[in-house]
């Protein structure tokens, strides 16, 4: 069984900034693609930012230049630092990664629980 856990969510003053943690656990034999997705109050959920297996990042038009992803392979997490944050980005932030599971030997994908971003004016 696999784990996907995120931590750091909370309340911020728009302008502040906040580091959302992600960490994956349990039958594992690799990690591929680790991402992380939010949603929004009556909306989609929608990618946010992408570490690639290729170790490439990609960001949405909306948070580029004030999210980094980041990831440390060692402790099975990644990070979303996020700066300069805006009443728009209040949303549940969900982590969603690629692996390998070591009890199938299988490409398999999960999805964590997710953690809640407030941004106040």
């Amino acid at each position: 069984q696999v784990h996907v856990m995120e931590s750091g969510g909370g309340l911020v003053q728009s302008g502040g900034s906040l580091r959302l943690s992600c960490t994956v656990s349990g039958s594992i034999l690799g990690l591929y693609t680790m991402a992380w997705h939010r949603q929004a109050q009556g909306k989609q959920r929608e990618s946010v930012a992408v570490f690639t297996e290729a170790g490439t990042t990609e960001y949405a038009e909306s948070v580029k230049g004030r999210f980094t992803i980041s990831r440390d392979s060692a402790k099975n997490t990644i990070y979303l630092q996020m700066n300069s944050l805006k009443v728009d980005d209040t949303a549940v932030y969900y982590c969603n990664v690629d692996f390998i599971d070591s009890t199938t030997v299988r490409r398999a994908n999960e999805w964590g629980k997710g953690t809640l971003v407030i941004v106040s004016s």
